[in-house]
Parts: structure tokens; sequence; C-alpha cells
């Protein structure tokens, strides 16, 4: 018997914490860190179970194009290479685990045990735990292992580790879902005393070895606790604003955050792992000579003692936060001018240390949030396929978000995404649609945000080609467009791609009940709608509490709302609509010697597969002018597709009607 679907609301993810986004530096927390440690062992337990396929590589700490890590050669031990960046780029990230009164250490993730390889007569031995494998679901990848009772130990017992990697999937918050910011809890379970060491290095700020790197160290409390946090901080020593080396941001400052009682030190990789090693500990010490990321390799760690055998409780963990901040996070040609974008998450924090306090104790709220999604996405994709089809569209869903950045304001949100494995176009139109199926499922107003900047963009006049434009700009991060109209030809294709997911968006706002929406997701808060004209559709200037949970976002249409919503977007562009609808007429049915979104395969004239595609776009208009009851433009459009279609089967189809054919010829 398979569980029934559950509300986001109705998951155990509540907390005592009391958002006051008008003096967010003085959050007070009544969330006590006893609280924070129990919760996140509940999320272990709820997350991240069972998983049947064993894929090439992981997803670690996945957010964003800039901050996107993974777990390469997956099917291998952890400590086999070190974390690579989505180009497959190795990162500076380790753990490493010893034991005390053993001369043991223990490579967890990474390989910081080379630099303890080149120590002449060291007074510790590398070994290597028993790695029991991955375990993941839409927003969590676990890594398990168990470490060796130390021979004097009265308990032959291993203690059991497991790190686990939380990038939140929050349907019901935006909110949330725009910050740039991932968490890393490690859970030990036994009853024995064990030391754990992370540390990073100057890659997760540029994608060049050379480039000079500065640091600085930070304590912070949090609120009335008697507790606090201690962050080191990174950026390029010069940053370059909104430029790319490899693929990696060269601007933007990373924080790597954890609570106040771990240990830490900043120093030359080859003497910092080597000390923890033998000793277990870091010395709270500072080298404060800059240098290149290479360059005596700085790193920046945490160690935290785990005292089990003389603990009442036979378990701890220890939680961490990886954040990378960048403002202005693109640059838009929007219809005032070429504008730098803020990210979207400053509109509602004060300030970095806000946003970074606010993350790190929302970690409770984050993760049931989170868990609710991936558990409704399990149900979901059991009843669409197979056991595989569960794990397959687990890991798509923070590849696709981990393409994407949230912009704009509450009051107009825009969702920017980079074109990421190819040539880093940005804002493809035909990238973009083979992922909007995952939005309509998990949040249909981002795939809203998604065609925001494209509608905006086109609508000002500055794209001159009457079809609609492959991509917003050559590269990420910068969306310039493309005022000489020689972007790449994919003109039947794209007008076709937006025109489907246009009428695909429409849809999911027109539903009567809960149980007839799209997604899961879309009929949970108010009703409310903004008739003003010049305000975007899907506002979110209203954030929304419910159950003691701030920061929610209202509901996705919905009966007369949904109607409403649906009337005012369309008719804020309706001439573009009717623009590309206008070249598919002409150009769609037999079209010239163009690409398609198999641009790989060169272009081809009277391409039969990019044919239908345009015939199914002019149907969408029908549909979309439905939307806003043009009734003439309804019937036009349909006589039209109706011909072309009967048009198409008599040249796409083989003379023995067995199969379609690749072209007319």
């Amino acid at each position: 018997m398979r569980p029934t679907r559950r509300r986001a609301e109705e998951m155990r993810c509540r907390k005592d914490l009391v958002m006051d986004f008008t003096a967010i530096s003085s959050i007070v927390f009544p969330m006590r860190w006893c609280t924070l440690a129990a919760a996140a062992g509940s999320a272990l337990s709820l997350s991240a179970q069972a998983s049947k396929l064993t894929p090439p590589v992981l997803p670690l700490i996945v957010r964003n194009p800039y901050l996107s890590t993974w777990l390469g050669d997956a099917r291998e031990p952890p400590w086999h290479d070190w974390p690579m960046f989505w180009t497959g780029e190795r990162m500076g990230f380790s753990i490493m685990a010893t034991v005390p009164d053993t001369d043991q250490v223990f490579p967890l993730l990474g390989r910081a045990h080379d630099s303890l390889a080149l120590v002449a007569n060291p007074v510790y031995n590398v070994s290597y735990p028993t790695y029991l494998g991955a375990h993941y679901d839409a927003s969590t990848t676990n890594l398990s292992y168990l470490i060796p009772a130390p021979e004097l130990s009265a308990s032959s017992t291993p203690v059991e580790l497991t790190i686990s990697f939380l990038s939140p999937i929050t349907p019901t918050s935006t909110l949330r879902q725009s910050i740039p910011a991932s968490y890393m809890t490690v859970h030990v379970s036994g009853d024995f005393d064990v030391n754990i060491y992370v540390d990073i290095n100057g890659q997760w700020v540029s994608g060049d070895r050379g480039s000079q790197i500065v640091w600085e160290f930070s304590e912070q409390e949090l609120g009335n606790t008697d507790k606090g946090l201690k962050t080191w901080k990174i950026r390029r020593e010069t940053e370059l604003l909104l430029s790319e080396e490899r693929d990696r941001a060269e601007w933007g400052t990373f924080y790597f955050t954890g609570p106040s009682d771990l240990g830490h030190e900043a120093g030359v990789s080859g003497r910092v792992r080597p000390r923890f090693a033998r000793t277990g500990s870091l010395q709270n010490e500072i080298d404060h000579d800059f240098r290149g990321i290479m360059e005596e390799e700085p790193v920046f760690a945490f160690a935290k003692s785990f005292h089990l055998s003389s603990s009442k409780n036979s378990s701890d963990s220890v939680m961490f936060s990886f954040a990378l901040i960048q403002n202005p996070v693109t640059q838009f040609a929007s219809a005032r001018g070429l504008t730098l974008m803020r990210p979207l998450w400053a509109s509602w924090f004060s300030s970095v240390e806000a946003l970074l306090d606010f993350h790190y104790m929302d970690y409770t709220t984050a993760a049931g949030l989170a868990s609710n999604y991936s558990a409704q996405l399990a149900i979901d994709a059991d009843r669409s396929g197979a056991d595989d089809y569960v794990d397959i569209v687990a890991l798509t869903a923070r590849q696709v978000l981990g393409a994407t950045v949230f912009s704009g304001t509450p009051e107009d949100p825009i969702l920017f995404l980079k074109e990421i494995s190819s040539n880093g176009n940005f804002q493809t139109i035909d990238v973009i649609f083979p992922s909007f199926p995952f939005f309509l499922y998990t949040n249909p107003r981002w795939l809203a945000y998604l065609l925001e900047p494209l509608i905006e963009h086109m609508l000002s006049g500055q794209y001159p080609n009457k079809y609609a434009m492959h991509d917003l700009g050559t590269h990420f991060p910068n969306a310039t467009g493309h005022a000489d109209g020689r972007d790449e030809y994919m003109p039947v294709e794209e007008c076709g791609n937006i025109l489907i997911m246009g009428l695909a968006l429409v849809n999911s706002l027109i539903y009567d009940t809960s149980a007839a929406a799209g997604s899961v997701w879309s009929s949970l808060g108010s009703d409310s709608f903004d008739p003003n004209p010049s305000t975007s559709a899907f506002s979110l200037a209203k954030l929304e509490t419910r159950d003691g949970v701030f920061g929610l976002d209202d509901s996705w249409g919905g009966s007369t709302k949904g109607v409403r919503q649906a009337q005012k977007w369309v008719t804020k562009s309706y001439r573009l609509w009717k623009q590309w609808t206008s070249y598919l007429i002409e150009f769609s049915l037999r079209p010239h010697l163009q690409l398609s979104t198999d641009d790989f395969a060169g272009p081809l004239e009277l391409q039969t597969n990019l044919a239908l595609k345009g015939i199914l776009g002019i149907k969408a208009m029908s549909q979309i002018a439905e939307a806003i009851n043009n009734k003439e433009d309804v019937k036009y459009y349909k006589n039209i597709s109706d011909t072309y279609v009967s048009k198409w089967t008599e040249y796409g189809i083989s003379r023995d009607g067995t199969h379609a054919k690749l072209a007319y010829h």
C-alpha cells in the first residue's frame, strides 16, 4: 500500500523560529541547538533511504551554475578522488576522521591523505573505513561508513558515520529555493570517540589555480542563545565581475560555516592536514599570508571531536553550510536597458550575515519541506514507472535547478538559466523546453520566471527578428541579447517550444479542485489576486506563514484566481504570442534549412519532427487565445493547425504508413 499524498504543511517540519524580516539583523532564535541536532538526525532518517541505481556521479552541493560540487567516480569509494565541479574538474574539498589514542586516520572524502603521505616518519597510519555506499533522494545524498573500533576498545562494534549533503528543493517556498547555500551534516553513532576534519581550498572562488585569494575568519552569536557560528570567507583578491574561467565564477565570496564549538585553522595543506592526523585537533590559528590558490596551497579547516564514550547519547552530529554569495548575479538587457541584476534573496534579507544566520537556523524547516517533496516525487515516479525511474527523477531534480539562479524582486521575480555542459548560452529556449515538465510538476511559477526575461526582452523590441530568439546571450552570466539578430538559427524550434510552454503554463493555472492541480503544491496558500495590469501576474510580494512556517508562496492558480492570472499574463504579451505564431504559419509546414534542438546533427531542410513541433505551436496558440476569450483567434489558429497536420501526415509519413520519415524528401 503506497502512502497517500501529503500537504507540505502536514510534514513535521515545524520550528519555534519567528521571523521579522523588517529587522532581520536582530533575529531572535529561540530554537536550542539540541533541537537542531535532533532535527538533523530526524531528517537523516526520513530521506535517502534506499536507492536502486548506482550512477557514475552524485550531487553533493548543487545550488546554481557556480555552486555545483559533485562526487565523481561515485561507484568508487569517496576517497578515491577529489570531488568535482560540474565540468569534471577537481575541487579542493576533503573530510577525514581519526580515533583518539590510536595512530589511525581515515580518509572519507577527497584525497587529503595525499598530503599525509608526503610527511617523513609519520606517527600515524592511513587506514580505510568500510564504505557502505551512497543513498539519495531529490534533495539529499548520504555517504555511509563504518569506522572500526580500536584494538584496546571495550567494544568491537564500529562507529557508524554518515555524511549527509542537503541542497533542499522547496516547492512551497521560493524564498528558500533562492538561497545560494547548501548543508552538510556529519552524523556519528557508536561507543568510542571520533574526531572529524573538513577543509576546502580556494578553488571554490576561481577556475584559475593561479588566482590570488584573500580570506578572513569571523565568529558571531546567534540571537539570545549562548551559541554561535564560525565562518571562513574566501574570495579572489581582485574579483572579475561577471566573468568566468573554465565555467567558474571569478567574482563572489564563499562562506564555509559551522558551529562555534569547532576547532579551526587556515594554513598550508601539507601542514594542517598532517597536524590533524597526528593530534586529532586544530590550533585555532590563521595564516594571513594571502597567496595563490595552489601556492603553498592554503586550506580552511574545521574539526569536531565527538565524545561518544563518555556521553549518555551514543550518537551526535555537526552541521556545516556552504554558500557562494554574488551580487550582482548577472547582467540582463531588460526593458530599461542593460541592468546589473541582484539576487532575489537580497529583497528579503538586509545583509549577507542575516541571510546566512537564517539559512543555518532554518535547517529543520528546509529539510522538512525538502523531505516532503522527495517523498511525493518518489510516490508519483513509482506510479509512472518503476524503481529505477524513482531514482532517475530524484537525481535529475538537483541537476535541473543547479543550472538556475533566482533574481529580480518579489514584485517581478526572474529565474535565469545557464546552458550547462554545452556552450554556456544564456536562457536557451530549447534547453528550458526539455526541463519544463520538471517545473510544471515542482512549482509552475518557476517556469513563468524562466520565460519572463525572454518575453520582456523581446517585447521591448531589442530583438529584431519575428521569430523567438534562441537565447538571451552567447554566454552566461551576460544576457546582453542579440541586437543584430544573429543568434543560433532555430526559428521553428524556438517558436514551437515557447508556444507549447506558454500553453502548459496557462493550463497549470486553471483547475477547480486541489486534486485537479497539476502540481501537488499548487493549491496551498491564499487565493488573493492583484488585478493591477502593471504588476507581475505571479508576484511574491506577499509571502505567507502557514502552520508556523514563514516565507511560503501563495497558491498557484486555481478556480477564479487561476483564470484571472492566466488572462493577466497572456494579455500583457499577447502580441508576441501572435507574432511567433504568424512565423510558424508561414514557415513551419515546410521548414527550410535550419537547426533543430538536435543541433549536433547539423542543419536539415524539411525536417518532419521540426514541422510537427511548429504545427503543435500553432495549435497551442489557439488555446492560449481561449484563455483571454478571443474566439476569433481560437477559430483561426485551430483551423490552420488542423489543415497543417493533415498535410504533415501526407508529407511526413512513409508510404507504407509504418513510420515517420526524418525529412519530407
